[in-house]
């Protein structure tokens, strides 16, 4: 694709790195066919290659408009498109770049500035995301219906194994995910545990910083890096082996450190250090011997697994949790168009509602076409946003172990 952008932004890195990205793409139109947004609403701006074409026209100097943020808001950022192309376009770069541009220069409604604001102030602190939380499962019987299906039960927290072992893994406990399932982490530590590994939890680390960077707040996304830097660093220098991430939104985020914080002098070496040690569970597991686990006698075998995008598209980590599971004797049932979003996306299910419920839909409609008695997969949000609609019982796949 031919560009051009102005000297000004070419003399930038992000301006050098956007117009390589673009030069990369030659418009074939391979990524609109598993593209989740276009599917649904078949128009080419609301497809990766018509997201280029206006990105590349602001960036040209374009007026940028508030229907141009609007197409560009809707990507889920599932990043199906990069698993397609065939020329190796990094999208989500550029996804990230365009979106940077317009939030500096359009105006969103005061209702949706708001909106933005709250989640970045409760989402990424634990603290105040769990007395939020608890208050409307105190409130629960009193919702409506399609309120009372958003807000998972209370779960009580598990006790964690002691963890003796001489081999140490860093296991993050995330923003949400202590409060809406703390059964994860401690079925990981379980696991685990059994396999000679001690989990030690890093309690402070706080958020990932996704949440912030994909509403376009920069400087507050780096703030919550350099916080999970700061809060793994000792345990890195005293010798534990991996950081280990049981949601995979989190996980594909912390694999990125190193180029989010390249332009950081004190922290672009730990940055990319600390990317280098991230570890998804399952990429874990896949290189121990298992002989030691067996599936809990409790659990069905017979469940439909939900890739999230964040660990088949953004970690390139497709098949390994099935192939984990094949080899623990469950049955996974087939489920089509395995590679779309079911519309959670961080935030997208609060922010593109109806979107996200059409691709909830389409996607239990998928999940649950051969009768599984529960529905398994890797990614707190995915979990929760399936879980308000779904006719079986829906867990993260370590939980089927631990």
């Amino acid at each position: 694709m031919q560009t051009s952008l102005p000297e000004i932004l070419r003399a930038t890195a992000e301006g050098r790195n956007a117009e390589a990205i673009l030069r990369s793409c030659v418009h074939c139109g391979f990524c609109n066919a598993t593209c989740p947004t276009y599917q649904l609403l078949g128009d080419e701006l609301d497809g990766p290659r018509g997201r280029i074409y206006l990105i590349k026209q602001v960036l040209e100097g374009a007026v940028a408009t508030a229907s141009t943020r609007l197409h560009l808001d809707r990507c889920l950022t599932c990043r199906a498109c990069e698993t397609t192309c065939p020329s190796g376009v990094r999208y989500g770069e550029l996804l990230d770049i365009g979106r940077a541009h317009l939030e500096r220069n359009t105006r969103r409604t005061l209702p949706a500035i708001a909106a933005r604001w709250l989640l970045r102030r409760v989402l990424p602190y634990t603290s105040r995301f769990s007395l939020l939380l608890r208050m409307a499962q105190t409130l629960r019987p009193l919702l409506s219906p399609s309120l009372r299906s958003s807000v998972p039960a209370a779960r009580a927290a598990p006790v964690w194994p002691a963890g003796t072992h001489r081999r140490r893994v860093l296991l993050l406990d995330g923003c949400v995910q202590p409060t809406l399932a703390p059964d994860i982490n401690a079925a990981a530590a379980r696991v685990l545990d059994r396999l000679g590994i001690s989990a030690v939890r890093v309690t402070q680390a706080g958020c990932c910083g996704a949440l912030s960077h994909h509403l376009n707040a920069s400087d507050e996304a780096h703030m919550h890096m350099r916080k999970q830097i700061d809060a793994v660093w000792p345990h890195i220098e005293a010798g534990c082996e991996a950081i280990v991430s049981t949601a995979s939104g989190c996980g594909v985020h912390i694999k990125d450190y190193g180029r989010l914080l390249a332009d950081d002098p004190a922290y672009v070496d730990k940055a990319a250090r600390v990317a280098a040690l991230c570890r998804d569970i399952s990429e874990l597991l896949a290189g121990e011997d298992l002989s030691r686990l067996t599936a809990l006698a409790q659990m069905p075998r017979r469940i439909a697994f939900q890739s999230p995008c964040t660990l088949q598209h953004g970690q390139r980590l497709n098949g390994t949790v099935e192939k984990l599971l094949q080899g623990l004797g469950f049955e996974l049932l087939p489920v089509s168009d395995a590679h779309l979003c079911c519309g959670s996306a961080g935030t997208y299910s609060i922010l593109q509602s109806s979107l996200s419920k059409r691709l909830r839909s389409n996607k239990l409609t998928a999940l649950e076409a051969h009768a599984p008695a529960l529905i398994a997969t890797a990614n707190i949000g995915c979990l929760n946003h399936l879980q308000a609609a779904a006719k079986v019982p829906v867990m993260h796949w370590i939980e089927l172990l631990g």
